[in-house]
C-alpha cells in the first residue's frame, strides 16, 4: 500500500466530515462507520492511524473550532488600551458572542457519558486557559487598580470554572430558567469582587445558547 503523502489533508478531511456529521446527527449518534462512509474510500485503518477513537476526533474538531477563541483571548490579553477589569469584560462579551458557539452547542456531546471529555475540559481550563490568559489580566488589574484580590491564581480559576463549567448547560443539562438563575448568581459573585463586568446582553446570549443546546439534544 502506498504511503499517504498528504497526512494533513487526510486529517482535515476526517475532521470536516466528522464535524458535519456531529452537526447533523449529533455526536452520540455518529459512529466511526458513519464517518468512513462519507470519506470516499478512506479505510477504517486510515482513520485509526490518525485518531485513537471517536472521542479523539471530537477533541480535534473542538480544538479546530475553538482555535479562533485562543486567538481572541491573546489579542484581548495583550491589548494596551484596556485595563484589567475592561479586558475581563471584553473577554466575556466576545467569547459568548462568537457564532462558533452555536456550532459547539449544537454538537453538544453528552458529558454524562463522556467523563474523559469532561476531565479534559476541566484540565484545560485550570492548567492552560486560567494561567495563560486570565491570570495575566488579573495581575494587570491589580497593578492598575481596577481589580482587588490577594489570590489572583485562585480567582482566575474560579472565574473560568464558574463560567465554563458550572454555568455550562451542556454539562448540567440546564434549562433556560436554571441558566438564568446561575447567571444571576455569577453576576452577584463578580460584583462581590468589584467586577461589575456582566450585563443583560450576555444573559440573553447565554439563554440563546441554552435553547440551542436543549433543541439539539
Amino acid at each position: 500500500m502506498a504511503r499517504n503523502k498528504h497526512p494533513e489533508e487526510t486529517v482535515n478531511r476526517i475532521l470536516s466530515v466528522s464535524f458535519r456529521l456531529f452537526m447533523e446527527k449529533g455526536y452520540e449518534h455518529t459512529s466511526i462507520q458513519d464517518i468512513i462512509n462519507q470519506l470516499g474510500g478512506l479505510s477504517k485503518g486510515a482513520i485509526y492511524h490518525h485518531f485513537k477513537s471517536k472521542e479523539d476526533i471530537l477533541l480535534a474538531v473542538t480544538d479546530r473550532m475553538t482555535a479562533e477563541s485562543n486567538q481572541l483571548l491573546t489579542v484581548i490579553r495583550d491589548c494596551p488600551d484596556l485595563n484589567g477589569k475592561e479586558k475581563l469584560k471584553t473577554i466575556f462579551k466576545e467569547s459568548i458572542s462568537r457564532r462558533v458557539q452555536n456550532d459547539i452547542f449544537t454538537v453538544a456531546p453528552d458529558f454524562h457519558n463522556n467523563p474523559k471529555l469532561l476531565f479534559s475540559l476541566l484540565h484545560d481550563t485550570v492548567d492552560n486557559v486560567a494561567p495563560d490568559y486570565i491570570l495575566p489580566i488579573i495581575r494587570q488589574g491589580i497593578s492598575d487598580g481596577s481589580i482587588e484580590t490577594d489570590y489572583p491564581e485562585q480567582l482566575a480559576e474560579l472565574i473560568l470554572l464558574a463560567a465554563n463549567v458550572w454555568m455550562n448547560p451542556m454539562i448540567f443539562d440546564s434549562t433556560e430558567e436554571e441558566s438564568h438563575r446561575k447567571f444571576m448568581v455569577f453576576s452577584q459573585m463578580m460584583q462581590g469582587f468589584g467586577l461589575d463586568i456582566i450585563d443583560d446582553e450576555m444573559l440573553e446570549r447565554l439563554l440563546e445558547l441554552t435553547a440551542i443546546y436543549q433543541k439539539s439534544k
